[in-house]
């Protein structure tokens, strides 16, 4: 099953008084999820996407059960992180943590797009 997952900075000073809106989607089964959130930097905020759509998996395991997902984001540092190509950052450590465990509690492959192949963008102003 494909799933994607995104940030999109807000301007400063925004309504929202947020840095981001983290967004997820999984096009098979119709999920658009998304959310303002306020992270210290892009990598954050799109590393709280990338675990927001594993903790949903997580949640909803009716819907998933025995599933392999192939997950796809367009932030390279934040795949190659999880992946185990690149060290990250001391500040990441719990959320690379999350990440590990939900890595050995389900099967899902983790692949960068190009972001205008990332359809969480198209449905960011649904």
């Amino acid at each position: 099953m494909d799933c994607y997952f995104g940030s999109y900075e807000l301007p400063e000073g925004n309504q929202l008084d947020k840095s981001a809106v983290v967004i997820f989607s999984i096009p098979d089964l119709g999920i658009k999820f998304k959310a303002p959130f306020d992270g210290v930097n892009n990598d954050h905020n799109d590393f709280a996407s990338l675990l927001a759509l594993l903790e949903f998996i997580d949640s909803n395991q009716k819907y998933f059960s025995n599933h392999t997902y192939q997950i796809f984001g367009n932030n390279k540092k934040i795949i190659n992180q999880v992946n185990n190509h690149e060290q990250p950052p001391l500040i990441f450590t719990p959320l690379m943590q999350k990440a590990k465990d939900y890595r050995k509690k389900y099967r899902f492959s983790l692949s960068w797009i190009k972001p205008d192949d990332n359809p969480v963008y198209r449905s960011l102003f649904d």
